[in-house]
């Protein structure tokens, strides 16, 4: 492996989640169908939990803006009769399933897959993926005296969980802090410049890696180091995104200052 130097004004390494630390297939094969095969199964269990009923609420008022858009699915009204309330839990699940088949993004959607995923992390029914280069250097990282952040379009929630219940054990210790889509798009610079302020030091002590160009582009714009991350399954670089970001093919080749 070929190393990288890391610039000696980085105090902060920042990391994407999906093809950087996690691969891609995790959420598409892993985490997304077991919301499908699941869902119905979670609701009849939590039905009349505070919690559960609130996913409902939020999705039911979803529908409603809904109602106009091709293949729209209705959520019946609440009911305490055992065959309509079937009905109303069916009507949830396919509301569920057509959201995900459009691949809507609504928060009434994401609330209810955050708490999904809760249970099934901590019932060990799903582990977080990493590669097995990141447990080795965010303990490095750590050692050395860096700061680690996460910047993904999941929920903080959804990266603490990922992190929390991974295969290598909780993770979590290792970062300071999360950031979500809630700072700002990962492709627009404003975001990376919020999210030094958020943190309290310079973009130009920043290092940000990441397996989506457009990512990275928004960040050296802020003013922020950054290199593509190139694994097994992530989107091919180009030559000309090849002349214009340094790559690494695992996490142990980057040099801290210290190890120089």
């Amino acid at each position: 492996m070929v190393p990288l130097p890391v610039q000696p004004s980085v105090t902060v390494i920042l990391l994407d989640i999906e093809g950087t630390t996690t691969p891609i297939t995790f959420v598409k094969d892993i985490l997304f169908p077991y919301i499908h095969d699941n869902v119905e199964e979670y609701l009849q269990k939590h039905w009349h939990e505070e919690e559960c009923q609130e996913d409902v609420r939020q999705l039911r008022l979803q529908a409603e803006k809904d109602c106009g858009l091709h293949g729209f699915v209705p959520i019946p009204d609440v009911t305490e009769n055992e065959a309509e309330l079937q009905q109303v839990i069916q009507g949830v699940v396919d509301n569920v399933h057509w959201q995900m088949s459009q691949d809507r993004k609504t928060t009434a959607l994401k609330q209810l897959q955050g708490h999904m995923w809760r249970c099934a992390y901590a019932t060990g029914q799903v582990k977080g993926e990493v590669y097995e280069d990141v447990q080795p250097a965010l303990r490095k990282w750590r050692g050395a005296g860096m700061k680690l952040y996460i910047y993904s379009s999941g929920s903080v929630e959804a990266q603490k969980l990922l992190f929390g219940y991974s295969i290598e054990g909780d993770l979590l210790e290792f970062f300071h802090g999360h950031f979500d889509t809630a700072v700002g798009s990962k492709v627009q610079s404003e975001s990376y410049r919020r999210i030094a302020d958020s943190i309290g030091c310079s973009t130009g002590n920043i290092f940000f890696l990441t397996d989506v160009t457009k990512e990275a582009q928004a960040a050296k714009e802020a003013g922020m180091h950054v290199a593509l991350v190139v694994r097994s399954g992530n989107a091919a670089v180009t030559d000309e995104e090849k002349s214009r970001y340094p790559l690494i093919t695992s996490f142990g080749q980057l040099t801290l200052p210290s190890a120089q």
